[in-house]
């Protein structure tokens, strides 16, 4: 099923989107581990990074939140307070990397989440810091919020780490190993989303610290980290919902500045499964553009390593010319919902014939699909995602459009723009 001709050429979309989630999750922990004053230019602000700039005030960190920068006095030595009791809100990144941060002080530190979060997993992290000698408790179920961290300083040393479920346990313990006394040698046995790794590691080295890999097996150096100023780029997860809006739209062409070849983000390679579904892509030096052609080829593709925008290909396959096949997306399950089946239910509601595995989701656009009200589990990428598809299919409605304020609380405005602007 191809796209109808548009009604006039929609005029070109230039678009400034909020910061990176996880560049600015990264930044605030390397921020607040360095000797001095970081600012974080552009930091995205939504639930998620405001949560976890507050969880670093408890914990008696100074945090100057300005509307286009940060400043964070870091302490190498840990928390200012020697107890805490700190909220992470329904943010994965800091209910993973606030308690590592302090396992490297002196204090006992309680953390709790959202039920949401709660139900998040949490255990090969938690092992990993156990088997360092990190006290670290679980209250109710083991290996889940909310948890009690006793810390004493970590010593460092090797430790085998499972980052089969979430590249988030590694990034935590790499961006731990400058804060320990003797460094860390971190055995992978599995890694899921590595790109986000590399992330990890490019930013340690913009704050002072050099990590070596070699093969499963990842070593960083004690000493610590040095403050400086460093400029957060736009979300690519983000921009995946505009990129698609193009594809799906005959002649319509969206410019990301912020986006291009020196980008850290994975994320950005989900414009490579648009150009091979037919959309004309343009990756230059400071930005990506993405211009819809009219066609939009099925495919098989493996999204392992930039999982988070599997909801969004699956929100456009429905206007696919042939089946679309998504591979390798386990962990998509255990994320803020299971998002294989949160993509398929929703897709069904709207009359889409979809199947599922363990780790893949089948899409076939046998039907045009209807309006229905898409229930979003709490997971703002699912609204993100649909919000796509109402672009081709009216009646489209949520029953709880606000959880977008997790990581862009203006999405809403910027898509009706988006909307008007390329004349859908």
């Amino acid at each position: 099923m191809t796209g109808m001709p548009a009604a006039h050429a929609p005029a070109p979309q230039s678009l400034s989107l909020p910061g990176s989630k996880s560049i600015t999750a990264r930044a605030l922990f390397l921020a607040a581990a360095a000797d001095g004053v970081t600012t974080l230019v552009r930091p995205l602000r939504s639930d998620d990074s405001e949560g976890f700039a507050e969880g670093l005030v408890r914990l008696g960190y100074r945090v100057g939140r300005a509307p286009d920068a940060w400043q964070v006095d870091g302490r190498p030595q840990g928390p200012a307070v020697a107890e805490a009791d700190v909220y992470c809100r329904d943010g994965a990144t800091t209910a993973r990397f606030l308690p590592t941060l302090v396992a490297a002080g002196h204090g006992m530190y309680r953390f709790d989440a959202s039920p949401q979060m709660r139900r998040r997993p949490l255990l090969p992290l938690s092992r990993a810091l156990r088997d360092l000698g990190v006290d670290l408790r679980h209250e109710e179920a083991e290996g889940h919020h909310p948890l009690t961290v006793r810390a004493a300083g970590v010593e460092g040393g090797d430790v085998v780490l499972d980052a089969g479920q979430s590249s988030q346990y590694l990034t935590a313990l790499l961006l731990l190993g400058p804060l320990t006394r003797r460094g860390l040698r971190i055995r992978v046995t599995d890694l899921v989303s590595a790109p986000y790794v590399e992330i990890t590691i490019a930013m340690m080295r913009e704050f002072g610290v050099e990590v070596e890999r070699d093969g499963d097996v990842f070593v960083v150096p004690p000493g610590g980290y040095r403050a400086t100023t460093y400029a957060i780029e736009p979300d690519a997860s983000t921009a995946s919902y505009f990129f698609a809006a193009a594809a799906i739209t005959p002649g319509a062409e969206v410019t990301v500045p912020g986006l291009g070849t020196g980008a850290l983000q994975g994320d950005l390679g989900f414009v490579d499964v648009l150009r091979r579904m037919g959309a004309e892509v343009t990756v230059g030096a400071d930005a990506t553009t993405v211009r819809g052609t009219g066609e939009l080829r099925g495919l098989t593709v493996n999204m392992r390593d930039i999982s988070d925008t599997m909801p969004t290909l699956a929100a456009i396959a429905p206007f696919a010319s042939a089946p679309v096949r998504i591979e390798d997306v386990a962990n998509t399950r255990v994320k803020e919902c299971d998002r294989l089946e949160a993509c398929a239910e929703n897709l069904r509601r709207l009359g889409v014939t979809v199947a599922t595995g363990p780790d893949w989701i089948e899409i076939h656009p046998e039907a045009a699909p209807t309006g229905a009200r898409v229930t979003s589990y709490g997971d703002h990428r699912i609204v993100m995602s649909f919000a796509v598809t109402g672009l081709r299919v009216p009646g489209i409605s949520f029953d709880d459009p606000g959880c977008v304020r997790k990581t862009f609380p203006g999405f809403h405005e910027a898509f009706a723009e988006l909307r008007q602007g390329i004349g859908s």
